[in-house]
């Protein structure tokens, strides 16, 4: 996953949970594939879903991630980066719509204060205040 920050926002695709009835946040990114390094999969990652390349990408942190989404259990190993965006129009967007061959959906800009403060939850769940700029 990848951590883009610009004018006190950070770039996430915007998530619902049914079951918690919940509006929630993940960081830009995906799976790696079997026999691909961790940077080489969020640049693939990042090119299929915003169409841009990413640039300064910095590994600053890898988790281990264990969660409940839609009542069944998850568990990953994540490596977050940080990076910034080659296509700087994407700065600009409120909204980016990405579609994939399994799933569609909107990366959003949304508020470093309000991650910090809590008011959006951001996944994965983690002490931002030291990422997030």
């Amino acid at each position: 996953m990848c951590v883009f920050s610009h004018d006190g926002k950070t770039l996430a695709s915007e998530g619902y949970d049914k079951d918690k009835d919940e509006t929630f946040y993940r960081l830009i990114g995906g799976g790696i594939e079997f026999g691909e390094k961790s940077e080489d999969g969020i640049r693939r990652e990042v090119q299929e879903e915003l169409k841009c390349e990413v640039e300064d990408l910095t590994l600053i942190d890898t988790i281990e991630n264990i969660f409940t989404y839609e009542g069944k259990q998850g568990h990953e190993i994540v490596f977050i980066f940080t990076g910034t965006l080659s296509n700087k129009e994407l700065y600009d967007k409120e909204k980016i719509h990405i579609i994939e061959p399994y799933a569609e959906f909107d990366a959003v800009w949304v508020s470093i204060d309000d991650v910090l403060s809590n008011k959006i939850k951001l996944y994965p769940a983690l002490d931002y205040s030291k990422i997030l700029k």
